[in-house]
C-alpha cells in the first residue's frame, strides 16, 4: 500500500524533470543612429543602424519611428511606407527605408499618423531621430 504513493511521487518528480524551462530572451537593443537623405520634396530615405535586434522587424520599427519624427519635424502629419531593406552583418543590423511625407493622409494601406507613431515609439523606448 505504501508503493502507490511512492510511485505517484516518483512519476510527478519525473514529469518535473522533463518539463522544459522557459527560455529567457532579454531584448537590449543598441540604437546607433539615423541618417536621413531628402530624395524629393516629400520623399525621404532613412538609414538606421542597430545592434541587438531580434529580427528585421525591430530594424523596420526603428526606421518607422524615425520616419514619423521626420514627418513632424518637416511640419507634416503623415507618412507612407514605400520600402525597407534590412540586412545583418556580424551582429550589426541596418535598414534602408523610404517614406513619403505629407500634410494630409496619403492614399494607400501603409500609411502612418506621425504623432500617434511617435508616441508609441517613445512608450516602447525606440528613439525617433
Amino acid at each position: 500500500m505504501r508503493a502507490a504513493p511512492l510511485c505517484a511521487a516518483l512519476l510527478a518528480c519525473a514529469a518535473c524533470e522533463m518539463e522544459e524551462l522557459p527560455e529567457i530572451n532579454v531584448f537590449r537593443p543598441d540604437y546607433q543612429g539615423v541618417e536621413t537623405r531628402l530624395l524629393a520634396e516629400n520623399l525621404v530615405n532613412l538609414i538606421v543602424r542597430m545592434e541587438g535586434a531580434r529580427d528585421g522587424e525591430d530594424v523596420s520599427d526603428y526606421a518607422r519611428c524615425a520616419a514619423a519624427q521626420y514627418a513632424l519635424i518637416r511640419g507634416f502629419g503623415f507618412a507612407r511606407h514605400v520600402r525597407t531593406s534590412v540586412e545583418e552583418r556580424a551582429g550589426l543590423w541596418s535598414g534602408d527605408a523610404v517614406y513619403t511625407v505629407s500634410p494630409d493622409l496619403p492614399r494607400g494601406v501603409r500609411t502612418i499618423d506621425a504623432e500617434v507613431v511617435v508616441d508609441d515609439c517613445q512608450a516602447r523606448g525606440i528613439p525617433t531621430i
